[in-house]
């Protein structure tokens, strides 16, 4: 005898974590500074010292406001954080954990930037967008991005996780995650080398970024030589066969009369 069995598909709902509060979020930028920065040796001298990190806490008090339809006020207290740190981060842009803006001056991140976790900006950096329109029209960070001082992020692209930008880069286009962007306009130059960083800190070799240029440069002589060498030995090979008199190396090449 044979039964029917039912069987009932269940769904299951992954649970939706909590979001930080502010004083976790705060403590967390103060503390990763730690991490990435050799010049930091303590809590309480990032805390007071940190331009980076005052502007940081700045933009999560004008966010709060921002995002409670505050507008006014969230603009009036980010503009109060661009006075004191020279930082001008729109109150609107979203930031993620432990952000850190390394010396902390001449930063624009424009009102629809989206930056995820372990990000870490230096001086200069730009966030821009290129549009009149209200939608999004900034960039998008995902984890763990170094952008080196004075780069240009523009447009509303996405630069993949673990992607670092060399200094004063212009970056224009979507960025896979992994690869060293550098140049105007930014091009990818290698992939992340596999364990070149501490456990918990950034990849702080600034000076090991390759020169594309450089190396074309490089290849384009080499191929030359080559190319040169072949055309010796084709000369000498055509002296020969026409049983010419041995000429110098220097002397012209005459293509022979066919």
């Amino acid at each position: 005898m044979s039964g029917t069995v039912n069987v009932t598909e269940v769904t299951v709902v992954a649970p939706t974590l909590p979001e930080p509060g502010l004083l976790q979020l705060l403590a967390e930028d103060v503390r990763c500074v730690r991490s990435r920065d050799p010049a930091a040796r303590s809590n309480l001298e990032t805390l007071l010292t940190y331009p980076g990190v005052h502007a940081i806490i700045w933009h999560r008090l004008a966010n709060r406001l921002w995002r409670s339809n505050w507008r006014f006020a969230g603009r009036l207290t980010a503009w109060f954080g661009r006075l004191f740190t020279n930082v001008d981060i729109h109150p609107g842009a979203t930031i993620g954990r432990r952000f850190f803006i390394d010396h902390g001056s001449g930063v624009v991140i424009g009102e629809t930037a989206v930056i995820g976790n372990d990000v870490t900006l230096y001086h200069g950096v730009t966030l821009g967008g290129t549009t009149w329109s209200t939608g999004k029209r900034h960039p998008t960070l995902e984890d763990g991005v170094v952008i080196g001082a004075g780069a240009k992020v523009l447009g509303p692209i996405t630069v993949g996780s673990g992607v670092r930008i060399g200094a004063n880069s212009v970056v224009v286009k979507n960025a896979p995650p992994g690869v060293t962007l550098v140049g105007i306009p930014a091009r990818i130059v290698r992939p992340e080398r596999p364990g070149g960083r501490i456990a918990g800190r950034i990849d702080l070799d600034h000076h090991r970024i390759p020169d594309p240029v450089g190396e074309a440069l490089a290849t384009l002589l080499d191929r030359i030589d080559f190319l040169e060498t072949r055309l010796a030995h084709m000369q000498k090979r055509l002296r020969e066969a026409n049983g010419a008199a041995p000429k110098r190396e220097d002397a012209p090449f005459h293509q022979p009369n066919c």
